[in-house]
């Protein structure tokens, strides 16, 4: 398998024993999203489970104190929930399934970045942080992620949710024309 940079092909992984359905796996997340709805009676969402380990991890270098009388942590106080669970099976699914495809493998700078931008660890886990950060950010201020929003407000037609899922995908396609233009 390989992806396509600028006309032409980079190695991008290992040709893979299954190939996912993009139907069979919509379907998957419609399913699995009534089943968070009629068992938990809580949208399919990510970033208050990430926010709420955040806080975890906060705790040894603020102190307890702090991260209680935090305004960005009081409402959401750590729990093992359902949307823990979702964020454990969410990385365990991804493994899971890499493995199962055969495209499981570590690596620090994927060719299609190196192709464009060099082989800089560094660089590349500077940028990835980055990005997460203000994806993160922008997240908890849209008052959810791609999945809470995209997913599960999407499925409830809420508006607010589709205007998400536009800026969203305009914002990418912007991303993505500028970090590989043509050189």
């Amino acid at each position: 398998m390989s992806a396509t940079v600028q006309g032409k092909a980079v190695p991008g992984g290992a040709a893979g024993k299954i190939n996912y359905s993009p139907y069979l796996v919509g379907v998957g997340m419609g399913v699995l999203s009534w089943f968070a709805f009629g068992v938990a009676h809580d949208p399919l969402g990510i970033t208050t489970a990430l926010s709420r380990v955040g806080a975890v991890a906060a705790l040894p270098v603020i102190g307890a104190d702090a991260v209680a009388q935090n305004s960005y942590w009081k409402p959401m106080p750590f729990s093992f929930d359902y949307g823990m669970i979702f964020l454990i099976g969410t990385m365990l699914g991804a493994l899971v399934s890499s493995l199962v495809s055969g495209t499981f493998k570590i690596e620090t700078v994927p060719e299609v970045w190196k192709h464009q931008f060099g082989g800089s660890v560094g660089k590349r886990f500077t940028w990835a942080f980055g990005g997460g950060a203000v994806i993160m950010f922008g997240a908890r201020m849209a008052g959810g992620c791609t999945s809470g929003h995209a997913i599960s407000g999407g499925l409830q037609l809420a508006l607010s949710s589709w205007v998400f899922i536009l800026v969203m995908f305009a914002s990418a396609l912007v991303t993505s024309a500028v970090m590989f233009r043509r050189k």
